[in-house]
Order: C-alpha cells, then sequence, then structure tokens
C-alpha cells in the first residue's frame, strides 16, 4: 500500500481502492476493470458472471448455518468521471490516479479520486475475500457505465441478479439513508456553423474563465456556484458591442457535471483591443464579487494570440443568435420538493460547449423526482433553444426511484444504524440518478436502500473522501448483513 493508505481501517478496503486506482476505469472504458474482479472472484473460488455490456455479478455462499436466510445483492459501479484540472498532465486510459492523504481525508493530485464508486468496489470485493464474516448468501453486482448514461444497468437482463433485496453502495453521506432518487435526461442543442473570413485588422485573443469548482450536477446545483458557460458568455456578449468575432469557444466535459472551465477565441478590432481588455477587467471584478462566497479562485483572463493571423468566425448575426440563446437557457434550482425540507425537485444544468466540424453543439442535463416536472423543464429548454433556431434532440434518460418508507430493508438499516451508533439515521432522496431507479424497473419488486461513507466534490477534482467514514461505513455494512433475516 502507499503511504496515503498505509495503516488505514479498514485495512482490506484501502488495499483494494489502491488497486483499483492503478486500472483506468473511465466511463466506457470498463474492460480492464471488469476483467480484473471477475479474475478475483476466480481467484476467491466464487461464482461469477459477465453479460454483453461488461456488468458483473458475483456470488457468494452464506455463512454456515445462515444459509436459509435471503439473499442479498451488493451493488456499485465500475466506472469514475474523468476530470482533472487543465493544466494537470494525466492521461486517464492509462495512468493510475495519484492518491493524496490530507489529515481526514483522501483525494487525487489534480483529478478525480474514483472514489465515485470505486469505495464501492472495494468494500465489494473485501467481503467477498473475507470468509469470517457472517452473513447469508450474497450476490455483488458491479454495473458499467453509470456515469454517463447508466447504460450498464438498463442492460441487465431477468435473472442476471437473483436477489429480492439490493443495498446500493453509492451514495457519499455517512449516517444517511437514501430511498428515492430523481430520473434525468439530456437536451442538445445544434447549430451548424455559418462562417466567414475574420475582418481584416483584427488581432486573436483567448477569453478564459477558470478557478471554479465545478461539481455534481445534482447534488450540487443548489450551491450556488458558477457556470463557466454563464460567465464567459457574458463576457463575449459584452465584448461583442465592441465588434469581437467569435472564432472558437469550448467549455464542459460532462453532461453529469457542472462546467468549471471555458475558453474562446475572438478576433477584434484593433482600435478595440484596449476597450475589450478593459471589458473583461471589468467583469473579472463584477463576477468574483457577485461569487465570492462560494468562488473564491475564479479567474476571467484575456491574452493575445499574436500566432493567429488569420480565422474563422462566426457570421454577426448567428454569434449573436448563439451567445442570445445561451443567455436564455436556464440553469439550476427550478423548484425545491414541498415535501421534503432542502430537497431540490427539479433543476437544469447548461453543461458543455462545442464548437468543432463546423458545428456548434450545447449539451444541457435535466432531473426530477417528478415525472410531469422533468417533462416541463425538457419543454422549456427545447423550446429556447428552437427560438435560438438550434435542432434539438433528447436523450432516453433513466428513471426515478420512488420512495417507499415501509421498506423492509429500511427497516433492518434504521434499527441496525440505531443500535451501532446510537441515533437515528437521516432518511433522504437524492437529486440524482441512482442506478436504483432503473435496477428497481428491470427487477419488479426489488427491496432497496441506499448509502456510503462520507464525498465531496465528486465529478470534479476536488473529490474527496473523508477517511473516518469508510470505518463506519464498513461496521454498519457488516452489521445490516448480519441483520438480515
Amino acid at each position: 500500500m502507499s503511504r496515503a493508505t498505509e495503516g488505514l481501517k479498514p485495512g482490506s478496503v484501502w488495499k483494494y481502492f489502491e488497486e483499483i486506482s492503478q486500472i483506468p476505469r473511465g466511463s466506457k472504458n470498463e474492460k480492464q476493470i471488469a476483467a480484473y474482479v471477475m479474475k478475483k472472484a476466480q481467484e476467491m473460488g466464487l461464482e461469477a458472471q459477465q453479460d454483453k455490456s461488461m456488468n458483473v455479478v458475483v456470488r457468494k455462499p452464506a455463512s454456515a448455518g445462515l444459509e436459509s436466510r435471503p439473499m442479498v445483492c451488493l451493488q456499485g459501479h465500475l466506472d469514475m468521471v474523468c476530470e482533472k484540472n487543465k493544466d494537470k498532465v494525466h492521461d486517464f486510459e492509462k495512468d493510475p490516479i495519484q492518491i493524496v492523504r490530507d489529515g481526514n481525508v483522501l483525494r487525487a493530485d489534480g483529478t478525480t479520486l474514483g472514489a465515485d464508486n470505486g469505495i464501492a468496489v472495494a468494500t465489494n470485493l473485501a467481503i467477498m475475500e473475507d470468509r469470517s464474516l457472517e452473513h447469508g448468501p450474497l450476490e455483488f453486482l458491479f454495473t458499467v457505465d453509470e456515469e454517463t448514461g447508466l447504460t450498464g444497468a438498463s442492460n441487465l437482463k431477468a435473472g442476471f441478479v437473483q436477489s429480492k433485496t439490493l443495498l446500493n453502495l453509492d451514495s457519499e453521506e455517512e449516517g444517511a439513508l437514501y430511498v428515492g432518487c430523481s430520473g434525468g435526461r439530456n437536451t442538445i442543442g445544434t447549430w451548424n456553423a455559418k462562417l466567414e473570413n475574420a475582418p481584416r485588422a483584427s488581432k486573436a485573443v483567448a477569453v478564459h474563465v477558470k478557478g471554479l469548482k465545478g461539481g455534481h450536477s445534482g447534488l450540487e446545483i443548489d450551491k450556488g456556484r458558477g457556470n463557466s458557460i454563464k460567465i464567459l458568455n457574458r463576457v463575449l456578449l459584452a465584448v461583442g458591442e465592441h465588434g469581437a468575432r467569435l472564432a472558437h469557444i469550448e467549455a464542459g466535459n460532462k453532461s453529469n457535471a457542472i462546467p468549471r472551465e471555458a475558453e474562446a477565441l475572438v478576433f477584434v478590432p484593433a482600435p478595440k483591443m484596449r476597450q475589450v481588455k478593459k471589458v473583461v477587467a471589468q467583469f473579472d471584478t463584477t463576477i468574483k464579487a457577485e461569487l465570492a462566497s462560494v468562488e473564491p479562485d475564479l479567474s476571467i483572463t484575456v491574452e493575445e494570440k499574436k500566432d493567429f493571423k488569420k480565422g474563422k468566425v462566426l457570421k454577426k448575426q448567428q454569434q449573436e443568435m448563439v451567445l442570445k440563446t445561451i443567455a436564455g437557457l436556464p440553469h439550476g434550482v427550478t423548484k425545491m420538493s414541498a415535501d421534503i425540507p432542502g430537497l431540490v425537485e427539479t433543476s437544469t444544468n447548461l453543461a458543455i460547449i462545442r464548437m468543432e466540424k463546423n458545428k456548434i453543439v450545447v449539451t444541457t442535463s435535466q432531473r426530477s423526482s417528478v415525472a410531469s416536472e422533468i417533462l416541463e423543464i425538457l419543454e422549456t429548454v427545447r423550446c429556447v433553444f428552437e427560438l435560438g433556431c438550434a435542432k434539438v434532440q433528447h436523450t432516453e434518460g433513466y428513471p426515478g426511484w420512488k420512495p417507499n418508507l415501509e421498506s423492509a430493508i429500511l427497516k433492518v438499516a434504521k434499527s441496525t444504524y440505531q443500535s451501532l451508533y446510537g441515533k437515528e439515521p437521516a432518511i433522504k432522496a437524492i437529486h440524482a440518478g441512482l442506478e436504483c431507479g432503473i435496477i428497481g424497473q428491470k427487477y419488479p419488486g426489488m427491496d432497496m436502500v441506499s448509502f456510503g461513507p462520507t464525498l465531496e466534490g465528486v465529478h470534479s477534482p476536488d473529490e474527496k473522501i473523508y477517511i473516518d467514514t469508510v470505518e463506519k461505513f464498513w461496521k454498519y455494512l457488516l452489521a445490516i448483513l448480519r441483520n438480515v433475516v
């Protein structure tokens, strides 16, 4: 084990967390990690299967004398979000995650850590390995591609999972039991770029927005964090009044992450260069003041690109249309739950913009725990795109998970936490897409609850896991397994 995890408890969990951190496992690149799990299961003498989507299920017999207990499935996903700071040199298809210990926290060096959901994978492997534990028959379900569409769960077939009770280990707050989640869909707007030569006597400049926290587009959507696309767009609209013409724009990487950085290349009339620089500096001051309490590291900068002598830019009318459309697109919370205090019910995330192959593509993500409300916010975003003459498409999305407060496994989980820690766990729903929604649809009647140790900043290079909560989570999970009868 590395210095980062040396001496941490439970040792077996951290051993496996270190091992899987050496294996590239970005979404849709899970072949190696799935093969690793299959190999470990075979080495342990356990029954293991893999389906056509690369989902893996492993079965472990019950402890002696507990064979008649109901089978329980422990579930997590193999993939991770691959985000890094722009100045970090890291290839997620081959480089290991560099784990750093900082007091009671583990994080990565300039990249996502992959504790979402690597901690579930490591926990499952540790339980698979340990013959001394007391439990009934167990299944371990390792799904793929959770982060970019939940396609692994969506492709599960009848009979692949035999349990009627499932513990999803993909929540991020120790002491909380999650019993519901939002559904989600994406809305994508596309324009065919209408280009012309940059005006004569213009100079190329790059505008950068950096230093934002970003984060999970569900879990952090109510934190008031800055959106780099929205911020950059404000700047571009303003410099456009001084003749700046847009040549390129790029921001965001994942539909389920709030965009942290953004950049644009614009051509500015030489006589207007001083004014444009002044406008950008003013926005740097203004938006820093707006977001001072939540985005202390924000910076908005402009630099001349003297190596760009010629270039193509969007025609002026289309530039205005695209930028005004982005200005009109909603971002953030649109409705809070009236039933569960503090729960975001409906939201939308302005996630990605790309300008490539003569197309401008903007990706947004909508979430809601109410089916009719997700249709409403989808319609709102579609209408804004269409008013801006964009071609619009919606992804199929994924279903929500309706809370069942009479759930048998919920009652076991609540009483177990009370007996271990002397207090009631919080019962919550989450404004994010857990695989429970799909698994419940695939296996009707599945009794489910979701929990995990405390993570923060997931889907961003600020991702961290609190070490002390992992040991509490481990003890709690093992106690639940002992108490299921």
